[in-house]
């Protein structure tokens, strides 16, 4: 089968773990151009990941008839605009998280999105590991009817003029690494939450540094999530789930690749007899079943686990958090941007 050829919107610090990596120990994927708005920082990336052709415009790679499937690793507030451009071309995307700056962009991007019959897949790369099989496979079989979800991820960015604080640019805490927790929550609760009420706080007016949210599904059960750039928990990342029959922790199910560990207690409801394990999933790294999943998407019309309408979802609860929290949702960046 003819390898998907890609190209990358850009030269973002994170396309050679995300793209450049995985598509070169996957037979099915080929990283075959890249633009950048400086062409020389585009032609230096070239040259170190060995990529064909370096355009000077996104809308050149847009054009370049080689170019099956786009990555759109661009700043938060520029995700739609591109991803919807990239649609009109007729590309497949492959988007990076957040899906948009806010869910009426969310909307926007998935009706065109549907009509185009198009791949169009939200890189939230954690949830095409393995690990997060064996989880929901846990709180399935194991735990009995779920009482509590929490998640949680706190990383540093002491950077205080890094564009994930740049509100013009869609940024704040909860628009970075609070979409995974959100993200996981959902995934982990198998059900659509509400915010009940939430608390931010900010490195500039209007941008949040730390937020923190309590969340209530149909069911009566709870959930609640934390994020951070910048805050006095330096590194923290992972997730809690509580069942009538017993609970799971997981350390890092973002990056599984690097470290991860899984604790299951359970408690057998006649007996009484309670039981406590740790688990590890081994397998490749998030990005490679990530995007080993998006090129079966295109080529076979194999499953996407993150398509538009889950990313309306996430949005529609990120937007949610920040009401909450006394704080605007975010906006698509301005042309020029």
């Amino acid at each position: 089968m003819e390898p998907l050829r890609i190209g990358t919107l850009g030269a973002a610090r994170i396309t050679p773990t995300a793209l450049c990596k995985p598509a070169a120990r996957l037979p099915g994927a080929e990283v075959v151009a890249v633009a950048a708005r400086d062409e020389g920082r585009a032609q230096k990336f070239a040259a170190k990941h060995g990529i064909a052709t370096v355009h000077g415009s996104y809308e050149a790679l847009l054009a370049d008839g080689n170019v099956e499937a786009v990555y759109n690793p661009l700043p938060n507030g520029l995700h739609g605009k591109w991803t919807l451009a990239a649609l009109a071309a007729g590309k497949h995307v492959l988007c990076e998280k957040p899906f948009t700056a806010n869910v009426e962009e969310a909307e926007q991007v998935a009706a065109v999105a549907s009509a185009s019959g198009l791949v169009v897949m939200e890189a939230f790369h954690y949830r095409y590991h393995p690990l997060v099989t064996r989880l929901l496979e846990i709180v399935r079989d194991e735990l009995g009817p779920i009482r509590r979800v929490e998640t949680r991820m706190c990383i540093p960015l002491p950077m205080r003029n890094d564009i994930r604080y740049d509100l013009a640019l869609a940024g704040g805490a909860l628009m970075d690494v609070g979409c995974y927790a959100i993200h996981q929550l959902r995934t982990l609760a198998g059900a659509e939450p509400e915010v009940v009420s939430a608390e931010a706080k900010t490195i500039r007016p209007g941008v949040d540094r730390w937020a923190k949210a309590e969340m209530r599904f149909a069911d009566g059960s709870t959930g609640a999530i934390e994020c951070a750039l910048l805050s006095g928990k330096v590194l923290t990342l992972g997730a809690r789930v509580m069942g009538e029959r017993g609970e799971l922790k997981v350390t890092n199910l973002t990056g599984p690749q690097y470290y991860h560990r899984v604790v299951v207690k359970t408690q057998d409801p006649g007996s009484g007899v309670k039981a406590r394990r740790s688990e590890k999933v081994k397998g490749e790294a998030t990005y490679w079943y990530q995007l080993e999943a998006f090129t079966k998407a295109v080529r076979e019309g194999g499953p996407v686990l993150t398509p538009p309408a889950d990313s309306i979802a996430n949005m529609r609860v990120i937007d949610a958090v920040y009401r909450a929290a006394g704080l605007e949702p975010r906006q698509p960046s301005s042309p020029g941007a």
